[in-house]
């Protein structure tokens, strides 16, 4: 039997701390504009032309939407492509960080 190896981006238990995937801050990035909003999905995704069901597994980081489909919800948001990916980037960097007063320093 080979040798079991980790995918890459997933914690081994008790040694790594999480990192999110790229489609799942850009959920979460889009959940909190939303929320910030105070739009609803339905709202949202009949602007950006997309079904509810669809937007909310975006949301979830459950779908890798492509980037036309970020591009129309983050226009439904008044969020460029640039805009977005910038903030996906930013939470994504956040998470990275060492925890503790190191942190801080970065």
């Amino acid at each position: 039997m080979g040798e079991v190896i980790r995918f890459p981006g997933h914690p081994q238990p008790g040694k790594d701390k999480f990192l999110p995937l790229w489609r799942e801050a850009a959920g979460q990035v889009i959940r909190e504009e939303r929320s910030r909003q105070e739009r609803t999905l339905a709202d949202v995704a009949g602007e950006a032309g997309v079904s509810t069901q669809y937007l909310s597994e975006i949301e979830r980081g459950r779908k890798e939407p492509s980037s036309e489909m970020l591009q129309a919800v983050g226009g439904a948001l008044g969020l460029g492509l640039v805009d977005l990916t910038e903030r996906v980037t930013r939470t994504l960097r956040a998470a990275s960080r060492p925890a503790g007063p190191l942190a801080l320093a970065a």
